[in-house]
């Protein structure tokens, strides 16, 4: 339990220190997003993605992505796909022994104990035609 609550605790630390906002990256690409419609701006302050959007556009409403793909889309072209992850806490069980002393003799006493490990995985995706948004959708965090 112990190691769980320092893991906690590092990974907040450090999502603290590189804490990237809608702001920060309105700053950051202010051209683009002067050059939004008005629809599209009311969109990346909510953090909403739509269909037709610009690359620079979610961006700034959801900030960069973890990993870019690239494919070749039969006649269409080339599709960019932006995913984006998420890390949940993976329990792990397994049976171990501690030394138990009774009557002046020390035992094993066989006891169930548990890990929590950080499990990445794939929490949205974004795919790009011509630089625009042509579908994206959300994916659910895995069971633990």
């Amino acid at each position: 339990m112990k190691r769980f609550i320092l893991l906690l605790l590092g990974c907040l630390f450090l999502a603290g220190c590189t804490t990237s906002t809608i702001d920060s990256r309105k700053k950051e690409r202010a051209a683009a997003y002067n050059a939004l419609s008005p629809e599209e701006k009311e969109l990346v302050d909510k953090g909403q993605v739509k269909v037709g959007m610009s690359q620079d556009a979610v961006y700034i409403a959801w900030g960069p992505p973890a990993d870019i793909l690239q494919s070749q889309a039969g006649l269409t072209g080339v599709q960019t796909t932006w995913l984006y992850y998420g890390t949940t806490m993976q329990e792990t069980r397994y049976w171990t022994f501690r030394e138990v002393p009774r009557q002046g003799h020390v035992f094993l006493e066989r006891y169930l104990d548990r890990d929590y490990d950080p499990r990445d995985y794939v929490r949205a995706e974004i795919v790009f035609v011509d630089g625009k948004v042509a579908s994206w959708r959300t994916l659910p965090r895995p069971p633990n």
